[in-house]
C-alpha cells in the first residue's frame, strides 16, 4: 500500500475513534487519539484534552448527554502533518425551560494532526458550526424560547448555545461558522500548520 494511502487511512481511523471512544466514555482509549499537548475547542470547553476528559466525566455524572455522528473526511497531507476536516453532527439532550429537548448541530471537525514515531495523533481540534435546530422530545409540546437569548449566539450554534447556557455551561462566543473572520482564521492556521508552525496548542496563535 502506498504510504500516502496508509497515512490517510490512519488519520480517518483516528477521527472515527475519537467519536466512538468519546461517546462510549472509553477514556483510556480516547487518550490514544491525542498527542501530549492536544488541545480541544468547543462551545462549552477550550483546553487540554486531559481536562476535557475530566469535565466530560463530571458532566456525565450530572446528566449531561452528548452524541456525535461523522460523515465524510477531507485530508490535506504534507509529510508528517495533515489537516483533516470531517463532516459531523453533535446531538445533545437536556431539559430547557422545563421541557426535554434535543439539539442537533451540523458542522465540521477541523483537526491538526501529526505523525510522531510512526503514530498519528491530534494536536488541535476546532469545531466549525454550520447550522443547528432544537426540538422538544415530545412533539405534542410547544417550545417557546427567549428570542433575545437565542439571538445572542452566532447563527451556526444558537440553539446549542441556548441549551448549554440554560443548563449552566459558559458558552464561548465568536466560534467559526460557515463564513466570517473566525473561520478564515482557522483556515489560515491550518495552512500555517502544514507549513511548519510550532504553536498549535495555543488557541490564540495565528
Amino acid at each position: 500500500m502506498p504510504r500516502d494511502t496508509a497515512d490517510r487511512l490512519a488519520i480517518r481511523d483516528l477521527i472515527e475513534n475519537w467519536a466512538v471512544y468519546r461517546d462510549a466514555r472509553l477514556w483510556d482509549q480516547f487518550r490514544t487519539v491525542w498527542h501530549k499537548e492536544g488541545w480541544m475547542m468547543a462551545t462549552w470547553f477550550q483546553g487540554p484534552y486531559e481536562e476535557f476528559i475530566r469535565v466530560g466525566k463530571e458532566g456525565y455524572a450530572k446528566g449531561v448527554r452528548f452524541l456525535h455522528f461523522l460523515g465524510g473526511t477531507s485530508i490535506e497531507l504534507k509529510g508528517k502533518r495533515a489537516v483533516a476536516q470531517t463532516k459531523m453532527t453533535i446531538s445533545q439532550r437536556a431539559v430547557v425551560d422545563g421541557i426535554e429537548c434535543d439539539v442537533v448541530c451540523t458542522g465540521r471537525f477541523y483537526n491538526l494532526v501529526e505523525k510522531r514515531k510512526g503514530r498519528w495523533g491530534i494536536v488541535r481540534r476546532e469545531t466549525i458550526y454550520e447550522k443547528d435546530r432544537m426540538d422538544p422530545v415530545d412533539p405534542s409540546v410547544t417550545l417557546k424560547l427567549d428570542q433575545a437569548v437565542l439571538d445572542s449566539f452566532p447563527e451556526g450554534y444558537r440553539h446549542l448555545g441556548y441549551l448549554q447556557s440554560r443548563i449552566g455551561f459558559p458558552v464561548r462566543q465568536g466560534l467559526p461558522g460557515l463564513k466570517g473572520t473566525s473561520v478564515e482564521k482557522i483556515y489560515a492556521e491550518g495552512k500555517a500548520w502544514l507549513a511548519g508552525s510550532e504553536k498549535p496548542g495555543d488557541p490564540n496563535w495565528a
